[in-house]
Formats: C-alpha cells, sequence, structure tokens
C-alpha cells in the first residue's frame, strides 16, 4: 500500500529548508533553473542567444562538429576514463596537457573536470600555512571555495575593492606591516583577480597589479593568480587570453583557463608559469584529482585539438568586431 505523504506533518528537515528558501526569496537571490528551450524558434528560424556563455556560438560550428566526429572515429578508445588522475595517468591526458602548456606559452598545465575545480584545486592546495590570499571583492565563488579548504588561516584572506588599485595597494601595505615573514621572504602573498568580470564587464588592470607587486615585495614572493574564464578565446592572439594579449605570461604565477565557455568544450586547465607548481600540485593530492575520476576520451577530443578550435575562435572573433 502506498504511503500517504499528507499525514505525515513536516519534518524539521523539511521546515529548514523552507524556511532558507523563503529567506533566499525575500532577499532577491533566489535562483530557479530555467525551462529547457529549443535551439529553434517557432517558425524554425534559429533563436538569438543572448543568455549562454556560447560567446562565439561555435557550438554550432558545422566545421568544429566535422573534425570532432572524426578525429572521435579515429580513437581506439573513447569511453571511460578509468579513474582518477592519481590512478590512471592517461597517455591522452599528458600530451593534452603539454599542447596546452605550448600554446599558452607556459611550463606546464594541469587539466581539470571544470575551471570551478581548477580553482578550487589551485587554491586548496598552494597556499601555505603562514601565507596570505587577497582577492578581488568581486572573484569568483570557486575561489572562495579554493580558499576555504586552503592551509591558510582565514583572517589572512583579505579582499579589496573591485579593480582598485589604491585599496590593493593600501591591502598589501597593510599585510606586509603586520605579517614579518613576508618582509622576510618567509611568507608568500597571493592576489587572485577575474581578467574579465563577466557580471560587470570590467578589465581587471593586470599590467598595474603586476607592476604594484614588484614594486611593494622586491623579495618574489607576492604571485598574481589570473581566471581568464571569460576571456579565453576572446581576447588575445587566437583567444589565448589577456594576461597573453597584454605580453605578461611570465610575470603571472598561474593562470586559469575554461573550455566550457567561447571554446565549445568541456572542462578546465591551470596554466602555471613555473612547472614545479604543477608537480605540487599532484604531490599535495589536490581533492580534483585524488577523489575524482578524470576525464575520459570524449571530452579530452573535445578540446584536444586547440588549434583547430582556436582558429575558427579567430573567423568568428573578425565576424564579431565588423
Amino acid at each position: 500500500m502506498a504511503c500517504d505523504t499528507k499525514k505525515f506533518p513536516q519534518s524539521a528537515l523539511e521546515a529548514k529548508l523552507a524556511g532558507a528558501l523563503a529567506s533566499r526569496e525575500q532577499r532577491l537571490i533566489r535562483r530557479r533553473l530555467p525551462d529547457p528551450v529549443e535551439s529553434t524558434g517557432p517558425a524554425g528560424s534559429p533563436l538569438v542567444d543572448f543568455n549562454s556563455n556560447d560567446y562565439l556560438s561555435l557550438s554550432k560550428s558545422r566545421a568544429l562538429r566535422t573534425h570532432f566526429l572524426q578525429k572521435l572515429s579515429e580513437a581506439p578508445d573513447i569511453l571511460g576514463s578509468g579513474g582518477s588522475r592519481l590512478l590512471v595517468n592517461g597517455r591522452a591526458h599528458a600530451e593534452l596537457e603539454t599542447r596546452l602548456a605550448n600554446f599558452f606559452k607556459s611550463e606546464a598545465a594541469l587539466l581539470f573536470n571544470s575551471g570551478f575545480d581548477a580553482n578550487v584545486g589551485f587554491f586548496s592546495c598552494i597556499p601555505q600555512p603562514g601565507d596570505v590570499v587577497v582577492y578581488d571583492e568581486y572573484i569568483h565563488a570557486s575561489v572562495h571555495d579554493g580558499m576555504r579548504a586552503s592551509r591558510t588561516d582565514r583572517e589572512r584572506q583579505c579582499s579589496f575593492g573591485h579593480n582598485s588599485i589604491d585599496d590593493l595597494r593600501r591591502v598589501l601595505l597593510h599585510s606586509r606591516q603586520a605579517i614579518p615573514g613576508l618582509q622576510s621572504g618567509k611568507s608568500n602573498l597571493f592576489v587572485a583577480v577575474e581578467s574579465l568580470y563577466s557580471m560587470d564587464g570590467t578589465f581587471a588592470p593586470l599590467t598595474q597589479i603586476v607592476e604594484l607587486l614588484d614594486e611593494l615585495f622586491p623579495w618574489k614572493n607576492a604571485y598574481l593568480i589570473v581566471d581568464e574564464a571569460h576571456s579565453t578565446g576572446i581576447y588575445g592572439h587566437q583567444g589565448r587570453g589577456r594576461v597573453a594579449l597584454l605580453g605578461l605570461e611570465e610575470r603571472v604565477f598561474a593562470r586559469l583557463h575554461t573550455f566550457g565557455k567561447a571554446l565549445a568544450a568541456t572542462g578546465g586547465a591551470s596554466i602555471n608559469y613555473p612547472e614545479k607548481i604543477i608537480t605540487d600540485c599532484k604531490e599535495f593530492s589536490c581533492p580534483a584529482h585524488k577523489h575524482s575520476s578524470s576525464r575520459f576520451f570524449i571530452e579530452l577530443c573535445s578540446i584536444s585539438h586547440i588549434h583547430h578550435r582556436t582558429e575558427l575562435c579567430e573567423y568568428h572573433r573578425g565576424k564579431l568586431y565588423v
């Protein structure tokens, strides 16, 4: 006999969840999944997309689809990954990381299942006890999750006003004075920004930030980490991002690039100038690598021939700017 749930009073858990949802509703921060939509309108004409991150419409590219299916048909193994990277370090993963490092002109790259995972993985593993993390007040939620899981003390995680060089200088000077290890070079400071903040359409003053870090930390213990999620595929030669556009590849400690936006693929990668940092991420058993299955070949194939994909980016960007 089926159980009639109407006979049971609302549980404590249901009451708490209902209260939390009501609070979000009142503060106008409750979000809901939109209704599923078709790719074409009622009359068969294409809909205009003002909502997704498919900035260049590469997900609709016939040339890219044909190239992807051809590469997939030639691959010997396409299903399953066999486990986490620490268990199964597939040749396809390593080869793609080498191509990504070469493409972005860096010493090394490390694949993640998403850009979110890449940020969480970096900030939960690299900053160590006694270090400081300074971040733009509009930084992505994934960086906050990484900081919460990191080895740094909460009081050593400080925000500065959005894109404000003056406020960043204030926070850096205060940190340098309050923490002796920053002046002796025994502690490190990490600055986290996004190259392009999608919600506001603002650009981080990357060159000014790099120069400020060089000025205030001559001991070379201050590092800039740039989230390029919304500039990958859009800015720089072949979509390499704003760090490359400004020629800062060797002055930025680490970059996050995602593939699920303008590049119409999935996943993300941490692009690091010093190769040793990638090794440290692996050695410290980054949670995204230790506890999560690695990407299987179909996903790798979607981004593996990045040069072909970014050539299409150049073509579609040209159409945008006409």
